[in-house]
């Protein structure tokens, strides 16, 4: 299971820089401006076989001039609710400021640990005016370079070792049942979808709390399905109201996410598809779970024909692409249409998420495939797949396949192998992974 990391600090530290340089990616806007970053971040990181998600609790000031100090002690509140490691930036050029010592302040109290890292040590003297921080009273600092990366590695080697203990066997006494996690941004029904499956008769739902994070999972045993839901933001408990409820929305979804195995994704109906849905959408993908869309309210929608039905899940294909080939079905929870038919496809996408294909059909259905429509030859050189098996044991159905010239097989044929394997085999639902090897 994943960690989380929360990255918070005054604005202009180098936050999105850092998250950058974690994530690999290029996703924070950086800029000189203080307080650029808007958007919440998140991505995944990993350093010695350990997953993690970050989160960069950026600037969300409202505005630059006003008064930073409420905007980003709730921030650090936040982040210190609901992530597992804190690590708490400041800017080693700029020296200790008081918006700094406040931030240490509430930090110190907390008993989650924080990891004091002071950035922008570009040159190597910069690293002796590291000791102005030790009076944040915050264990002793890491001195790193976001922008060229001097001291990461020693700094991820410690951050992974103060992971909590690996939940992995503290789960393994949940029976083998599937896991499924209801998630979608704020009001999209969340909440009355599983009412409605719940129903008043509460006896049939257990909670098994006391996973180290305690994520409570429920155990649903009625209509003859049996398996955990997954508890998300709203059903535990509601939010402070004056936090910010969208952030909050989406933590909690990353949580139930990494915990589940199939995630339901509920859309509303009357708002269409939005870019926090897309957000989430993209964290289903990156743990590689299986995917069920749910637009939620349908009972909302006016004169509804069968071509309304086909441009909504032509667009929602669109925007999701090029993962297309899940189930999408209407619903409502509040006149309970289509809700059990919404169960229904999350336990046949959790059974596609661990079919096994025998090696010898594969390789007699794909070969001559293969042999048909070869990779295309690049710079002279002829491509040959020998041979294709599965890989057992894999979160997802995993497909290696043998080839003289991996490295010259691009991501457009990789995709043609797995249409053609989604097109024998049901994999509705799941995503497939395509790795060429050299055999």
């Amino acid at each position: 299971m994943g960690n989380i990391v929360a990255i918070v600090g005054r604005p202009n530290v180098g936050k999105s820089t850092f998250f950058n340089r974690l994530t690999k990616s290029r996703r924070a806007i950086v800029n000189e401006e203080a307080g650029t970053t808007r958007d919440r971040q998140y991505g995944k990181s990993e350093w010695n076989g350990r997953e993690f998600s970050v989160i960069d609790t950026g600037g969300w000031v409202v505005n630059s001039t006003d008064v930073f100090e409420d905007e980003i002690k709730r921030q650090v509140m936040l982040a210190i609710e609901e992530a597992d490691v804190i690590m708490f930036l400041v800017d080693i050029q700029g020296g200790v400021t008081d918006l700094d010592i406040e931030v240490a302040q509430i930090l110190r109290r907390s008993t989650k640990p924080v990891m004091l890292v002071c950035n922008k040590s570009d040159t190597f003297d910069l690293q002796y005016q590291a000791a102005e921080f030790y009076k944040l009273g915050l264990d002793e600092p890491f001195i790193i370079s976001a922008i060229n990366g001097l001291g990461t590695g020693d700094l991820l080697d410690e951050l992974v070792a103060r992971f909590p203990v690996d939940e992995a066997e503290e789960d393994a006494d949940l029976e083998e049942l599937p896991r499924l996690a209801v998630v979608g941004r704020p009001n999209a029904g969340k909440s009355s979808f599983i009412n409605a499956l719940i129903g008043e008769d509460r006896t049939i739902v257990t909670d098994i709390a006391g996973t180290t994070r305690d994520s409570i999972y429920m155990r649903f045993n009625k209509f003859n399905y049996d398996f955990y839901l997954v508890d998300t933001a709203g059903i535990r408990k509601k939010a402070k109201v004056n936090e910010d409820l969208e952030y909050y929305s989406v933590v909690r979804s990353i949580r139930a996410i990494e915990h589940s195995d199939v995630c339901i994704l509920m859309l509303d109906a009357t708002r269409g598809l939005e870019s926090q849905d897309l957000n989430i959408f993209s964290l289903i993908q990156k743990n590689k779970k299986g995917l069920v869309v749910c637009v939620n309210k349908w009972d909302l929608v006016e004169n509804k024909t069968s071509t309304d039905i086909k441009a909504w899940e032509k667009s929602i294909r669109e925007r999701l692409s090029p993962f297309v080939d899940f189930p999408i079905i209407f619903a409502s929870a509040l006149t309970k249409q289509r809700v059990l038919k919404v169960l229904e496809m999350a336990a046949r996408v959790y059974e596609n998420k661990r079919r096994k294909v025998p090696t010898a059909k594969l390789n007699e259905y794909l070969l001559p495939i293969i042999g048909a429509y070869p990779p295309p030859a690049l710079k002279g050189k002829y491509i040959k797949i020998k041979y294709v098996t599965q890989l057992p044991n894999t979160q997802v159905p995993t497909f290696v396949f043998f080839a003289n010239l991996p490295q010259y097989v691009k991501e457009p044929y990789r995709r043609f192998l797995e249409n053609k394997i989604r097109s024998k085999w049901d994999f509705h639902g799941t995503p497939v992974q395509i790795f060429i090897r050299n055999k």
